[in-house]
């Protein structure tokens, strides 16, 4: 670490079946305050992070991508604290959800936070907008959802999802040699290489999997489900079906599978 580089977990009070216990949310404090990630909005949460600001004015909520519980604390912060630019890489689709104003953020986008300056890495696949941001000094990674230890990442189908991109992302990642991940769930990574070099090897054995369903007869994304999540949580299967869904889409890019209404077979 830097000497000048603090961060401080700010609890989103989210805790659920998705979630974990909860998000965590990334202050930089320093001269330029700058959240990573917005919470839900849940009102310990503001109370926390205005504690933690101990009288400073916080600059900007950069969002690592739409989804609800990354983004949809926003107008919460906008309301106590009216001073604050939010930004994030437009989704559209997602974004009008939060009524504030969004400043977009490219790919390579350099921010001012704290004492440093961060860079926006767009890491697409468990959405199309997920950014992660880099401080190169320290290798240190505020990854969003891109990695959570101790288990794997969904890639949402219906959601913009996509494994294929999603590898590229872990692959971007890994050529950064970061030292730490700070994600959005879960503690602190502290052997990224190690755990992200598993998700690809997971990847790969999910492919195999999802292609010896197909092999053996299944061909719907239940079915599927059915024979590679024996034992699942009932409430994890539609985030099952989600990640089963989304591989069978990256096969018939690939030209492997084909799709006939909600039916897959091998080409």
């Amino acid at each position: 670490m830097i000497p000048d580089f603090r961060v401080v977990g700010v609890h989103a009070y989210n805790p659920g079946p998705m979630t974990g216990r909860g998000n965590a949310t990334w202050l930089i404090p320093g001269r330029t305050p700058v959240l990573i990630d917005a919470g839900t909005g849940d009102s310990r949460h503001l109370a926390d992070l205005e504690a933690e600001l101990d009288g400073a004015t916080l600059s900007r909520v950069l969002v690592t991508h739409a989804h609800v519980d990354h983004a949809s604390g926003a107008p919460a912060i906008a309301a106590r604290m009216p001073a604050v630019v939010f930004a994030k890489m437009p989704w559209p689709a997602r974004d009008s959800r939060y009524a504030v104003p969004w400043e977009p953020i490219a790919d390579g986008a350099s921010f001012d936070a704290g004492e440093v300056t961060i860079s926006a890495i767009h890491t697409p696949g468990h959405s199309p907008d997920h950014l992660c941001f880099w401080e190169p000094r320290s290798r240190t990674l505020f990854c969003g959802d891109l990695a959570v230890k101790g288990t794997s990442v969904v890639i949402p189908a219906s959601g913009g999802g996509d494994v294929a991109q999603y590898i590229a992302s872990i692959e971007r990642v890994l050529a950064l040699d970061p030292v730490r991940l700070l994600p959005a769930h879960g503690p602190v990574i502290d052997e990224p290489a190690k755990l992200l070099r598993s998700y690809l090897a997971h990847r790969r054995e999910r492919e195999q999997q999802v292609l010896a369903a197909l092999m053996a007869g299944d061909t719907s994304a239940d079915a599927v489900v059915a024979r590679v999540y024996q034992g699942v949580a009932p409430a994890l299967l539609p985030m099952a079906r989600e990640s089963v869904t989304a591989h069978l889409q990256k096969l018939e890019r690939d030209g492997r599978v084909r799709r006939d209404g909600d039916l897959w077979t091998m080409i």
